[in-house]
């Protein structure tokens, strides 16, 4: 049996308006962010991430945040402009009293062998960022770090309302 995942990115937050890169540091919705309407059981357990969840499962579905899929440490560089956070440079290396990309692989490898364990033949919902949605997209597309960086809708400009990944 498989599990389907529906992933979704919380919603925009203040930093996000002001072109930071919040990575670590909580961060606050803005008024758009609070406009989106998600449905989601697992969610990463830093604030942007579980206010989204919350303002879709009000009432509706329990909330499980995971700290595995909260965003990678920026180190030093959380709350920087977003061209000095580099993740071509940072597959391997460490940020700056930080983590490094592969590390947040690991941790979205953990979270999915426990997807595995408890939700097989169940479709789950994830509301996260972007390492743990790129980290993804190396484990279940067969992704280069470099091909998920580059090819990151971020980048590319097509944003859609949910992405699915399947993990046999």
């Amino acid at each position: 049996m498989s599990v389907k995942i529906t992933y979704l990115v919380h919603g925009t937050t203040t930093d996000n308006e002001k072109g930071l890169s919040t990575g670590q540091n909580q961060g606050k919705l803005s008024e758009l962010g609070k406009d989106k309407s998600f449905t989601t059981i697992f969610c990463s357990d830093l604030k942007r991430a579980v206010d989204s969840a919350e303002i879709s499962f009000r009432d509706k579905h329990p909330i499980i945040q995971d700290k595995r899929l909260g965003e990678c440490n920026y180190g030093r560089l959380n709350g920087a402009k977003e061209e000095k956070v580099d993740y071509s440079k940072h597959i391997d290396e460490k940020f700056p009293e930080g983590e490094s990309l592969k590390d947040v692989q690991a941790r979205i490898e953990s979270f999915i062998k426990f997807l595995k364990r408890n939700y097989s033949g169940k479709h789950v919902a994830i509301v996260a960022h972007k390492a743990p949605q790129l980290a993804m997209e190396v484990l279940t597309k067969n992704k280069s770090w470099k091909e998920a960086i580059e090819t990151d809708w971020r980048k590319t400009g097509k944003w859609q309302p949910g992405w699915s990944y399947t993990v046999k």
